[in-house]
């Protein structure tokens, strides 16, 4: 039986990742596996940029069947849950920890989502405390047998089938007008790039028409600058050479996987849209969050070995060096040509990744089965 009380605790930091990952997993928790869940969030104000009716004023709110609560120092309760999630390894309230101790619920602590090998011998590992009488165990999201698996709600397959199945009337749903025949529509998510003004040149000087769909943010400020422009605003269209730039608001994470299942490209950061993008079965490319002595490198190259594997070897070769040379900032206009000239076999291949991964069990289903032996 599944316990009835869930606690997760996130703090939203500047990629936005994190409570993404947090509130995907709270909705289907509550929605598929009937579990009260209390969601802890410290920053309410930026968490409503991806669930627009959360009210940043409110100390607690229900929203889509979850109990948001607004992380507070001091900590405004402490009554421990069943099951206790310390999500990216923030650290829980120390009141909170200390009345866990006279429970001792099943701690768990959901880890970055990574494709390298030793994750899957580190995946359900115990961590007892040093001083009190708790076992926190980590749980790695994965994409091999023996992680944690993805995040995918029940029918997420079947309503991308549909979507895309309907295109005339998929662009009007985003509120944008439809591409025309001879365009590639491509949405743009990432942090500060020094590559980003190299490609939107290759894409001006190209024979291809290319329609770059970019929502507000990081991306969006880097090309309002490139074009000389402080900023641009939602709804605005720029168009210069073969490219033209559409500006997006920040999307709600439903109308944002409706963007990935529409486009023929997608530029992705950090987890949650990476994660996302797969779903789409969509060629991608992944912007993984920069870390101090380049620990990000090994993960970006352990992701690339799984994903290419089943590539024909042009096309995986292509991928390699245009995604690694994204995420180094340089080599670009080399690598774009060969990357998009593979786009075919890319495309096919992106369907039968998703399909893949889509036959393990999902993330949420994973982590209430581990839990139950927990306790």
């Amino acid at each position: 039986m599944h316990q009835k009380n869930w606690d997760i605790f996130c703090k939203v930091v500047d990629n936005f990742g994190d409570i993404g990952v947090c509130w995907r997993l709270a909705r289907q928790l509550a929605t598929e596996q009937g579990i009260a869940v209390r969601l802890w969030v410290d920053d309410l104000e930026s968490f409503r940029r991806l669930c627009p009716e959360i009210d940043p004023t409110l100390p607690a709110q229900t929203r889509r069947g979850v109990l948001v609560r607004r992380w507070t120092s001091p900590f405004p309760g402490t009554d421990v849950a069943d099951v206790v999630i310390e999500a990216f390894a923030c650290e829980l309230p120390v009141c909170y920890l200390a009345s866990m101790a006279k429970r001792a619920p099943a701690w768990i602590n959901l880890e970055y989502l990574s494709a390298e090998s030793w994750v899957q011998g580190s995946h359900g590992l115990p961590s007892p405390h040093p001083r009190l009488p708790l076992t926190k165990h980590f749980f790695f999201p994965g994409f091999a047998a023996g992680t944690g698996g993805l995040l995918r709600e029940t029918g997420l397959i079947e309503a991308r089938d549909a979507w895309q199945g309907d295109a005339e009337h998929a662009w009007a749903k985003l509120g944008l007008p439809p591409p025309r025949p001879e365009e590639t529509s491509v949405s743009l998510f990432c942090y500060e790039n020094p590559a980003l003004p190299e490609l939107f040149e290759l894409w001006v000087e190209g024979s291809e028409a290319m329609r770059c769909l970019i929502p507000e943010g990081r991306a969006l400020a880097q090309a309002a600058a490139w074009i000389g422009r402080e900023h641009l605003n939602p709804g605005e269209t720029v168009r210069q050479g073969s490219l033209s730039l559409h500006a997006l608001p920040f999307l709600a994470q439903e109308q944002y996987d409706h963007l990935l299942w529409a486009c023929d490209l997608n530029f992705v950061r950090g987890e949650d849209s990476f994660v996302r993008a797969q779903w789409a079965a969509k060629p991608l490319v992944w912007h993984i969050y920069p870390q101090e002595d380049e620990a990000h490198c090994g993960k970006l190259d352990a992701f690339l070995e799984r994903y290419c594997a089943d590539l024909p070897m042009a096309a995986a070769t292509a991928c390699r060096n245009f995604s690694q040379a994204w995420n180094c900032g340089r080599g670009v206009a080399t690598s774009w040509p060969a990357y998009w000239n593979e786009r075919i076999p890319l495309s096919a291949h992106s369907d039968r990744w998703a399909n893949k991964l889509a036959e393990r069990e999902d993330l949420a289903s994973a982590l209430v089965k581990f839990s139950e032996r927990l306790l």
